[in-house]
C-alpha cells in the first residue's frame, strides 16, 4: 500500500464501519509494497476497528509485507491469517 491507495482502503473501511460493520476482513493477496504511508493506514484502521468492538483480520499477507510488519513489530499487533475461510472460522469461534 502506497499514498493514493491507502486512501482507498480508509474509505472502504469507514464505508463498511457506516453500513453496520463490526469486524473487517482485509484480503492483502494482492499488495506488492507496503510503505510508511499504508503502515500508518493499517495501524490507524486497527485501532478504529477494535476501538469500536471489532477485529481488524489480514489474509493472505506476500512475503516482502510480512517482513516489513515484522521490521515495524506490528505482526504481533495485528491479527494475520493464511486465507479466507480460516479468518472467517476465527470470527465464528467469537460468536459462539
Amino acid at each position: 500500500m502506497t499514498i493514493g491507495y491507502d486512501a482507498k482502503m480508509r474509505d472502504a473501511i469507514n464505508e463498511a464501519r457506516e453500513a453496520g460493520a463490526k469486524n473487517i476482513l482485509l484480503n492483502m493477496r494482492g499488495v506488492t509494497r507496503l510503505d510508511s504511508s499504508g503502515i500508518g493506514e493499517l495501524v490507524a484502521a486497527h485501532a478504529s476497528v477494535t476501538n469500536a468492538g471489532g477485529r481488524l483480520l489480514l489474509v493472505g499477507l506476500p512475503a516482502k509485507v510480512a517482513t516489513v510488519l515484522q521490521i515495524t513489530n506490528l505482526l504481533g499487533v495485528l491479527e494475520l491469517f493464511d486465507d479466507i475461510d480460516e479468518a472467517i472460522a476465527a470470527l465464528e469461534v467469537e460468536s459462539d
